[in-house]
């Protein structure tokens, strides 16, 4: 993650040292701005051209950008490239003199509330929290679903379930078997399907128990594939993508894909991987051969890779859990299997990104 740190004068330039530090300790790559008058006293890097091209560079490189200084100088370069909550970075606006750090934009999902908070807790400054959940105490459910690697699908409905939970009504929730909740559901959450706006906890990107549903999908399920020598692309897919649609799945609820070792060099695997925009990991036939439970086992394929079952172990060895939600199956040289990580819910859970 890369943050960009603005600032407009020289207690500005180093309040914003400061604040890079913090940044920095909470995962974050910082870059520091300054007029260039203060530059040199300041030993922060001056704009190239000026703040407005600054910030257009920012919001294409940074999932955080900070303006130490008025919030007017911040909101009016920042205007132009606003696209939507679930697209902006993270923008906070922080006083010269550090009193104040306020969340200007991406609040809940793009984590600008919890930075804020954490932010002016290490500057000893007041977080200015302005959001209707966090002012009232209700339940951010964009915020948490962010912070627990959930994707949040439907905007619309995200914005009516905090608008009943502002207007004091009950929301439902319903949660996939097999996910397991810790502690208390939020204030005015109730585990009920008769309120007509509800959340519902899902790998499955079709189900709708309430009026208006709130689907909340989180990246859980791990592709184990094996395929034979020089398998394109394209074959993978044949199978794989149907077999997704098939189970109501939405590929966003991917965490990654799995092979055998033998298979790190397979370009066709490798290529479906990154047109995904998913991880792949390679595991030996020996971290394979140690899981434990039963496997669909194949003589051939142990023959060839020394592990009698390549896409299922694979599953279960990169979701860490042994859970199948499909078994093996194959088409045109290619096997597929499904496995799902275990889930806790914490409702109090929250923290920075990193």
């Amino acid at each position: 993650m890369k943050a960009s740190i603005l600032s407009f004068s020289l207690r500005g330039a180093l309040l914003g040292k400061n604040i890079a530090k913090f940044l920095e300790s909470v995962g974050y790559e910082t870059e520091m701005w300054t007029m260039e008058k203060y530059s040199e006293e300041s030993k922060v890097r001056a704009y190239a051209i000026d703040y407005k091209e600054t910030t257009r560079e920012a919001f294409q490189t940074s999932s955080c950008l900070v303006y130490v200084g008025a919030t007017g100088i911040a909101v009016r370069p920042i205007a132009p490239y606003l696209v939507s909550k679930k697209d902006d970075p993270a923008i906070l606006n922080v006083d010269e003199k550090g009193n104040f750090v306020i969340p200007l934009c991406s609040g809940h999902i793009g984590g600008a509330n919890e930075l804020a908070r954490a932010l002016a807790a290490s500057i000893g400054a007041i977080p200015c929290v302005t959001t209707a959940t966090d002012v009232n105490g209700l339940f951010a459910v964009d915020e948490w679903a962010a912070r627990n690697n959930m994707v949040i699908d439907g905007l619309f409905e995200a914005k009516e379930f905090a608008s009943s939970l502002v207007a004091g009504k009950e929301v439902g929730a319903v949660i996939d078997d097999g996910f397991v909740v810790e502690g208390q559901l939020p204030k005015l959450v109730v585990n009920s399907r008769e309120p007509e706006v509800g959340m519902c906890i899902t790998i499955d990107k079709s189900k709708t128990p309430f009026k208006t549903t709130l689907r909340l999908m989180p990246k859980v399920l791990h592709l184990g594939i094996g395929c034979k020598r020089n398998t394109p692309l394209e074959r993978i897919e044949e199978l794989v993508l149907p077999k997704l649609a098939e189970l109501n799945i939405d590929l966003r609820t991917v965490a990654g894909v799995a092979s055998v070792d033998l298979k790190k060099d397979e370009q066709g695997l490798l290529e479906f991987a990154r047109k995904n925009n998913w991880p792949i990991t390679f595991y030996t036939s020996d971290e394979l051969n140690e899981l434990e439970g039963e496997f669909t086992p194949s003589a051939f394929v142990k023959s060839i890779v020394g592990v009698s079952n390549v896409c299922e172990r694979s599953a279960v060895k990169d979701a860490g859990h042994h859970n199948l939600l499909l078994k093996k199956t194959s088409k045109n040289g290619v096997t597929l299997a499904i496995a799902i990580e275990e889930l806790s819910l914490d409702f109090t859970k929250t923290g920075l990104k990193k």
